[in-house]
């Protein structure tokens, strides 16, 4: 399994209100929502964002409230994957339950650019950065894991006996 995109770099301590600011947790429609997706830190993502594009940021990415809102939005605004030099633990597991792949890798956290082209292999934990011909190594994903994001999150993983 194995996902290629243009890099979204943010810094240490992204909330989830920054992810999805909560004046627009009034609506379910979760394309809707996607609109808004990380527009108080940067005001041009969801122009910007393409499909398979990759997040790439500091320290603690998606601290703050536990609303499962925040890797929503992310996936539903075409994201492959998020790669961070550590995630708040509950943003973590709500990632892994929605089906948004994320990997922590503090090499990668600190040495990709914005803009710059990543590959990203779930199977070895390899990471590539292709605009500087780098490559950096994270804990690849277990079965049970790639299982759930391949079915697009826990619940279908369940549905399909996995």
């Amino acid at each position: 399994m194995e996902v290629k995109g243009f890099v979204h770099k943010y810094g240490d301590n992204v909330d989830t209100d920054v992810i999805i600011p909560a004046r627009y947790l009034n609506t379910t429609n979760h394309k809707e929502l996607a609109m808004h997706c990380m527009e108080d830190i940067d005001a041009d993502f969801v122009k910007n964002v393409k499909l398979n594009d990759i997040i790439v940021a500091g320290n603690n990415f998606g601290c703050g409230s536990s609303r499962e809102h925040a890797p929503i939005v992310i996936k539903e605004s075409g994201v492959s994957c998020v790669i961070a030099k550590t995630f708040a633990r509950i943003f973590y597991r709500n990632a892994i339950n929605i089906g948004l792949a994320i990997l922590e890798c503090e090499e990668a956290g600190e040495k990709i650019d914005i803009g710059d082209e990543v590959t990203v292999n779930f199977d070895t934990g390899v990471i590539t950065n292709i605009t500087k011909n780098e490559t950096y190594t994270s804990a690849p994903f277990p079965d049970f894991i790639k299982n759930i994001i391949s079915a697009g999150g826990l619940l279908n993983s369940i549905k399909a006996g996995g």
